[in-house]
């Protein structure tokens, strides 16, 4: 992200906090499951949805390229039908031990992010198996 201009790393933390507050992440939660600094105040939710850019770290773009995949494929999962994508994410599911997709990703971090993407995402999901091979 550090080639983005400052306007385009906005841009992208609007789409971003978009999906999230979409999927019903509270300001508290979305400042975890973006794994922002320790004792970042959930009020910088706030700024990220006016005119601030998140942070440029490697552990921060990991989750948001994790958050993008998901909606992504949440998107075209459900084409017909935008309300589907944040709904799935608030039902229990038998993959994730009859825990929401959402609650697998706050309770499990960074592993929820991947199993939930790659349990969306086939090709995610190969590229991923591929690599430990």
């Amino acid at each position: 992200m550090s080639d983005m201009s400052e306007e385009d790393r906005v841009a992208m933390t609007h789409v971003i906090v978009h999906i999230l507050d979409s999927w019903g992440v509270t300001d508290s939660d979305q400042v975890t499951l973006l794994g922002l600094p320790q004792g970042t105040p959930s009020r910088m939710v706030r700024r990220f949805r006016q005119d601030t850019a998140l942070p440029d770290t490697e552990a921060v773009m990991e989750r948001v390229e994790h958050v993008a995949g998901i909606a992504e494929a949440l998107r075209t999962t459900f084409p017909r039908n935008a309300q589907m994508g944040p709904h799935w994410m608030q039902e229990a599911h038998r993959r994730f031990d009859q825990r929401t997709p959402l609650a697998t990703i706050l309770e499990d971090g960074l592993s929820g992010l991947i199993a939930v993407r790659a349990h969306l995402d086939c090709a995610f999901a190969w590229e991923k198996s591929g690599a430990d091979i």
